[in-house]
């Protein structure tokens, strides 16, 4: 992939060998004056970008200014959710404006999904090699 920067699969668990990698990308999240500094997991699977609830109250979120409610589904489906917009940097490319469903769940990682992380994005996976590269959408130099 032209233009691109490329990543390492990260292990979840030391035990479990090459099973446990996964693409997690480091980023940084903006939210006014206060900045994040943090691991996605890429998940072409899931609907939406999820943001854990610890990170929304890190970025200066606060639940009870999120107006617009969000239902989620699978394992996240009993948890509350807002919208929130937030800025992101991935790498040496131009912040995005990320939308994440903020959820009260705090046990899970952040989650980076078609809606709209993949709409921004180009990604290519090389899970053989436990690689991926990534480029903006618009990315053209």
């Amino acid at each position: 992939m032209r233009n691109a920067e490329r990543y390492p699969f990260v292990s979840s668990d030391a035990t479990s060998g090459e099973a446990s990698f996964r693409p997690h990308l480091p980023l940084s999240l903006i939210y006014q004056q206060k900045t994040v500094e943090t691991l996605g997991l890429l998940d072409t699977g899931a609907s939406v970008n999820v943001l854990p609830y610890p990170v929304g109250i890190e970025l200066g979120y606060e639940w009870e200014r999120q107006t617009t409610a969000l239902s989620l589904t699978g394992n996240l489906a009993q948890y509350e959710a807002r919208v929130v917009l937030v800025q992101a940097i991935v790498g040496r490319f131009e912040a995005v404006k990320l939308v994440f469903a903020w959820t009260q769940a705090t046990n899970l990682p952040l989650i980076l999904g078609q809606v709209n992380f993949f709409m921004e994005f180009d990604v290519c996976f090389y899970r053989s090699q436990l690689q991926f590269d990534i480029k903006p959408k618009s990315y053209q130099s």
